[in-house]
């Protein structure tokens, strides 16, 4: 109980570490985070025109019980509940969200190609064969299907070849579906957009995801540094060397930083072989565009996906439909909030990645050329970290670099620090320190960081084993399958 523990990052998982040892008791610990305010990549931003934008279409919705009390403790009556409305554009018309339950939608000649790919895929292929994403696809949903949205769709959100990542991460967030359901909903003209698990959602009255977060501040005893910058890591030492040339000893060391950032940049001390396998991780950078507009919300949707190439974005989320209070004037303002990806496979010109996304939106039919004049504001983020890849080769890697680090006192996790997307929800990764804190100082397992997901037949149920190689197993893999990628990132 007199170990020092600092944790570097304020986002979701160092909260989460931090407020369980407060809750704890225990007071030997610090926190430091390079930003101003507390939540990572869940941070919220109000501008001067008084909109408030998100990193990302945040919502919250939980698979925890701790995570639910959490909330209630911090948010109070505070928030307002949604019940999600999701839709899918594409042929200059909307379908319900999951796009593959919903195929009656499209004209009658591709809702035929899309039913006969499915029973193919669904009578002749055995998806358990698939080695990777792109072969699940192939497998489930047939060439129909996959052609009209999953590959496009996918390829837009993740900026990585679908062959390039594993089958593992999918569970509850694609929705399998079977023959039977599919037929029955395009010959009966049946609606069936209820699926998933976050169909009714929580959200911040006032101040965006981001309030969730901020209000942790009083609850850590003063022990958060903001604006300070953990620069290197000396393992054999155990010291931390700050922004400002000052050092701060430590006994444990919770990471959230990326891991390859933290492998390659940070550490002092480094085999050359966890070097080099961490640079194999692969992510997708992203940019995150918020319109606003001085004119009343045309629609009562939650988030729409565009897989079609006439717009940059793969989703939209109306922002200002969350809360009343995300706008200057609910009665007369709204908000859109256009997420966008990048990787070395797929370019976005940085430079005009605002009119660019206004022009989508245009060409996608959620604004008219005449309502460019109602747009009143626009916002830009760019996070150089948007998405873990799930790569082939992921759980390999992890498999040899977690170990090592933990065999230092360094424990890695969160969105970025884990790697693991299947479990880098808010409320994943806010366990994530939870379930952490309570391994170190009450001997409990961790959980989460080993989930792997059954896919179901509704997406509620999710198997809780532990994959095998898996972060944390200590088991040696054999060889790394794929050539060294470093995953940066190409914007022009």
């Amino acid at each position: 109980m007199d170990k020092r523990i600092v944790i570097i990052g304020a986002g979701p998982t160092g909260l989460g570490a931090a407020y369980r040892l407060s809750e704890l008791g225990y007071k030997n610990y610090e926190v430091y985070d390079s930003s101003k305010q507390l939540g990572g990549l869940a941070s919220s931003f109000t501008d001067s025109s008084g909109f408030t934008w998100d990193i990302g279409g945040h919502v919250m919705f939980s698979h925890y019980e701790y995570y639910d009390k959490v909330f209630d403790r911090l948010m109070g009556s505070d928030y307002q509940e949604n019940r999600r409305e999701c839709w899918i554009r594409m042929l200059d018309t909307w379908i319900p969200y999951p796009f593959q339950n919903n195929i009656r939608y499209l004209p009658r000649e591709l809702a035929y190609e899309c039913i006969d790919g499915l029973i193919d895929a669904q009578t002749t292929r055995d998806f358990r064969t698939a080695s990777n994403f792109q072969e699940f696809v192939d497998a489930v949903f047939g060439p129909g299907i996959a052609k009209h949205f999953m590959n496009p769709y996918n390829f837009k959100v993740w900026a990585h070849p679908l062959d390039m990542m594993n089958k593992e991460w999918i569970g509850e967030r694609v929705a399998v579906v079977n023959i039977h359901r599919a037929l029955r909903n395009l010959l009966l003209d049946l609606d069936d957009f209820g699926w998933g698990p976050n169909n009714t959602f929580k959200y911040p009255l006032v101040g965006g995801t981001g309030e969730f977060y901020r209000r942790f501040a009083p609850h850590l005893s003063g022990r958060v540094n903001l604006g300070t910058t953990v620069v290197e890591i000396d393992s054999d030492r155990k010291m931390v060397r700050l922004d400002d040339g000052t050092t701060a000893p430590y006994d444990i060391l919770i990471s959230t930083v990326p891991l390859d950032i933290l492998c390659h940049r940070m550490l002092r001390q480094v085999d050359e072989q966890i070097e080099e396998e961490s640079g194999r991780l692969l992510h997708s950078g992203g940019f995150m565009v918020g319109i606003g507009l001085k004119k009343p919300c045309p629609a009562s949707k939650s988030w729409m996906y565009f897989p079609e190439s006439n717009c940059p974005f793969y989703r939209v989320t109306y922002l200002s439909n969350y809360s009343p209070n995300m706008t200057p004037d609910a009665e007369s303002h709204y908000s859109l909030l256009c997420e966008i990806s990048y990787s070395d496979y797929k370019a976005v010109n940085r430079a005009a990645v605002v009119e660019d996304t206004i022009s989508g939106l245009v060409a996608s039919g959620l604004i008219t050329e005449a309502d460019r004049d109602a747009i009143v504001d626009t916002w830009c983020y760019e996070a150089a970290y948007s998405y873990p890849i799930p790569s082939i080769d992921r759980d390999r890697i992890l498999a040899h670099v977690m170990p090592y680090l933990e065999a230092k006192d360094i424990f890695s996790r969160g969105r970025f620090g884990a790697w693991k997307y299947e479990v880098s929800n808010t409320d994943h990764s806010l366990m994530q320190g939870v379930e952490l804190v309570d391994r170190l100082l009450l001997g409990e397992k961790e959980t989460t960081i080993g989930i792997r997901y059954a896919s179901t037949a509704d997406g509620r149920q999710a198997a809780h084993d532990r994959p095998k190689p898996a972060a944390l197993n200590p088991e040696k893999p054999g060889p790394l399958a794929r050539p060294n990628m470093n995953g940066h990132g190409y914007v022009k």
